[in-house]
């Protein structure tokens, strides 16, 4: 692979834009040997008109200077002179050509003016991110000597009973010892000793904050648990520094309210803070949510680090290009510049890499490295050839299963026969929920593949921990899977003719429906480390989420998973037939009492509005908790088409002429209300005044018309519901299978909404360069308190 795909295939997605444009750099090179080229062959028609533009282009660029005779001795062998300066505070770097009149010098001075820009945006662009982890590693190290203060008085709480400081080293003479009649608890010489010393151990617990106090290059100091000694002024007297039980005095925690009951707190109390509890549950907590915090902020030092490194290669290859094509000399004079700067000799993020990890390992994985090293960096995913081959045959199967069906239809004539429409209107809507699961999969899998082609950092955006998130092989294998058992039980459940002798169906091909539900039921719920136990467990969480709203905080996955679950609603209803069939029904003649029962259409209502109302509530919980007016908005978007899919409901219930007129007058609202939603909120695109007439200023497709195509489908597949509304049917086709294919073209909708949906979010983070999630620390210094 050629430097220039791997510089972009190990970039950060969210900094692109902050990263060498190697490519462009590359063009002006070309440019430099298409001239040297033409000048070997001349062409007569229109070297004049070229050397008269090159010419006026030198004169009036203002690339060219005349230096002093102090270069003059050195014009031989120096090619360029690179230049240190300030401007506006800010450090940079300028190169002088000091060949600029020689044959295309012109084309030189423009590389190196392009480079010099391109070197300083990456130096200005590294420093202050820089700057960042050290104030990051800052604050971790006063969590930790919380932390470890509250290990120490939780753990081992009776070194600490009748402890009280020692006197100064140049006391003029010792405490008296206490009387003969002292209580047990009365601080001894021997137990200050021992206090003492367990508060050295403390201080040498926490010594990754002494040792940025006294070292004078505490700004690159992060969390250090190094073999060093503490300084010794630390470890004189015990006045030097706060005891545990005084530290913690002035600490609070942060309440993250995360969970129902942390919404709860947030709310009855003024601040998101309350007072720490010095008990085990309170330390476990604590320790797990410090945890994450020096997880993540690892990653951002490697990636950081990652940044560095592939833009100082960057530079070097480009500057050996240079030299192979100019024939000159000029790499060594800018690459040592290069490792001179604050990019190529700044070593902050190697020292904060090595004491977090020391940091870490100590605290957090009990001294044992490889266990702590295995949560830091985390092994990459390992593709397996297995998964495609299973891939492949899985769809194989499918589709000679579908082949199989047809050919079975069209012979037996079962479309003729008597209890078709028995079968269509019981057993098809049992089926029909794999055929909408099967096809969300399908759709979401196609989504990854085009996110991955266009460099959406999608397992970013949902937060999937590193190494667990699915690729479109893996969600291909699991739908392919799904359709196979969903085909197979259709073939095995196609019988349409009732014994005539017992009135019934045969017991064991009925429960096929639900055998298969429930095998996929349990599949999703398995404890056992099999079949992506991590993604399914993520799924269950956001979708338990999604159902408690709005208890718990609101971030992407869940939302999008309740966007997903609306486009569902056939689906959810299917699960409500199980029951009713299986539970209500007589599976047996294939007569189920839906119909005839008050509950079954209760829930026909409820179960449908279930994933609006649950974004309807989310909404809410943002517009509280972010004061965003668009939030409210959009819950009056959701509230909408709440009221448009009660009204076509009662309509499919009831066929009365004034439930027709509500519920076209709803659905035309909740259409034009959800289009331009999609449309200018969600994809970000309708935009007059941008760069690319009615859409965003950036795309990362670069075919323009797919998105016009894609507005269009929008438009057209939300009409859907007239189906329902107007109640057309379709000659050949019954109105089940119309309905099931009215659902199916919502889902293609959704999995259409998905792409671009994320492609604006990801956009979002790049234009802002936000990388990395945010962790919320446990602890709450008072003084932290005040600032704010």
């Amino acid at each position: 692979m050629k430097f220039g795909k791997e510089f972009k295939a190990q970039m950060v997605p969210e900094w692109q834009e902050a990263y060498m444009d190697y490519d462009y750099l590359k063009t002006v090179l070309k440019d430099i040997t298409h001239f040297k080229e033409r000048r070997k062959n001349p062409a007569p028609s229109s070297g004049g008109a070229v050397n008269r533009r090159m010419t006026m282009y030198r004169a009036f660029s203002g690339l060219t200077r005349r230096y002093s005779n102090r270069h003059h001795q050195n014009k031989e062998e120096q090619v360029i002179l690179v230049n240190s300066q300030r401007q506006d505070g800010v450090e940079g770097h300028e190169t002088m050509f000091l060949r600029s009149f020689d044959e295309g010098g012109e084309y030189e001075m423009v590389f190196f003016r392009r480079l010099d820009e391109e070197f300083n945006k990456v130096n200005h662009f590294y420093k202050p991110k820089v700057e960042e982890m050290v104030n990051e590693a800052h604050s971790l190290d006063k969590q930790m000597e919380a932390l470890i203060a509250l290990r120490i008085i939780v753990d081992k709480p009776d070194f600490l009973n009748g402890w009280t400081p020692p006197p100064p080293a140049d006391a003029a003479s010792r405490p008296p010892p206490p009387p003969a009649s002292a209580p047990l608890g009365t601080p001894t010489p021997a137990n200050i000793r021992k206090s003492g010393q367990l508060h050295l151990e403390v201080i040498n617990e926490v010594e990754m904050s002494s040792d940025i106090s006294d070292d004078p290059n505490a700004n690159s100091a992060g969390p250090n648990v190094s073999n060093r000694k503490a300084p010794p002024e630390k470890l004189n007297g015990l006045a030097s520094g706060p005891a545990p039980l005084d530290l913690l005095k002035h600490v609070k925690i942060n309440i993250t309210p995360e969970t129902p009951r942390s919404t709860i707190q947030s709310l009855l109390m003024d601040h998101n803070i309350r007072d720490l509890q010095l008990n085990k549950n309170e330390l476990r907590k604590t320790e797990e949510r410090l945890k994450n915090a020096f997880i993540e902020f690892h990653r951002k030092l490697r990636v950081l680090k990652s940044y560095c490194s592939l833009n100082l290669l960057a530079f070097s290859k480009i500057m050996k290009k240079y030299d192979k094509l100019s024939g000159r000399h000029a790499s060594r004079s800018y690459l040592d510049m290069v490792d001179k700067s604050y990019l190529g000799s700044s070593e902050e993020v190697n020292r904060l890499l090595e004491r977090v990890e020391a940091t870490f390992i100590k605290h957090f994985a009990n001294s044992n490295r490889v266990k702590g090293m295995n949560a830091l960096r985390p092994k990459p995913k390992r593709q397996k050839h297995r998964i495609t081959f299973f891939v492949g045959l899985f769809a194989g199967c499918s589709v000679a299963l579908i082949l199989t069906i047809g050919i079975l239809i069209r012979v037996r004539q079962l479309p003729n026969e008597v209890g078709s429409t028995q079968y269509m209107a019981v057993i098809f809507p049992l089926y029909s929920l794999f055929l909408y699961i099967v096809l969300h999969m399908l759709m979401y899998a196609a989504n990854i593949y085009f996110w991955k082609r266009y460099r959406v950092n999608y397992p970013f955006i949902f937060g999937f921990k590193q190494g667990t998130e699915l690729g479109y092989i893996e969600v291909l294998l699991l739908s392919s899977g799904l359709s196979v058992l969903a085909l197979a039980s259709v073939i095995s459940n196609l019988d349409m003719e009732m014994d005539p002798k017992t009135k019934s169906f045969e017991t064991l091909t009925e429960l096929v429906p639900l055998g298969l539900t429930t095998l996929v039921l349990l599949i999703l719920l398995c404890p056992f480390n099999i079949i992506y136990r991590s993604s399914r467990f993520f799924l269950l969480q956001c979708a338990f989420h999604c159902i408690c709203a709005p208890f718990y905080k609101v971030i992407l996955p869940d939302f999008f998973l309740a966007d997903q679950l609306t486009s569902q609603v056939h689906a959810i209803r299917g699960l409500l037939g199980y029951v009713c069939y299986y539970g209500w029904g007589d599976f047996k003649r294939r007569v189920n009492g839906c119909s005839s029962s008050s509950v079954y259409t209760s829930f026909f209502f409820i179960v449908a509005v279930i994933p609006y109302w649950s974004r309807f509530l989310q909404c809410l919980r943002r517009l509280y908790e972010e004061k965003d007016p668009m939030q409210g908005y959009n819950a009056i978007k959701y509230f909408s088409t709440i009221v448009a899919l009660v009204l076509r409901t009662s309509l499919s219930v009831q066929k009365r002429e004034h439930w027709r007129i509500l519920a076209v007058v709803s659905s035309v609202v909740a259409t034009l209300l959800g289009t331009y939603w999609d449309l200018v909120i969600d994809w970000g695109l309708l935009q007059p005044n941008s760069e690319n007439p009615w859409l965003r200023d950036k795309l990362l497709i670069p075919q323009k018309n797919v998105y016009f195509i894609a507005m269009v489908l929008n438009v057209i597949l939300r009409l859907a519901w007239l189906q329902t509304v107007l109640g057309f049917e379709i000659q050949g086709i019954h109105f089940t299978a119309l309905t099931a294919i009215v659902a199916c073209l919502e889902i293609i909708r959704r999995g259409i909404w998905n792409f671009f949906r994320l492609e604006n979010e990801h956009l979002n983070n790049v234009g802002k360069y936000r990388a990395f999630k945010s962790v919320p620390l446990p602890f709450q210094y008072e003084e932290d308190d005040h600032e704010d």
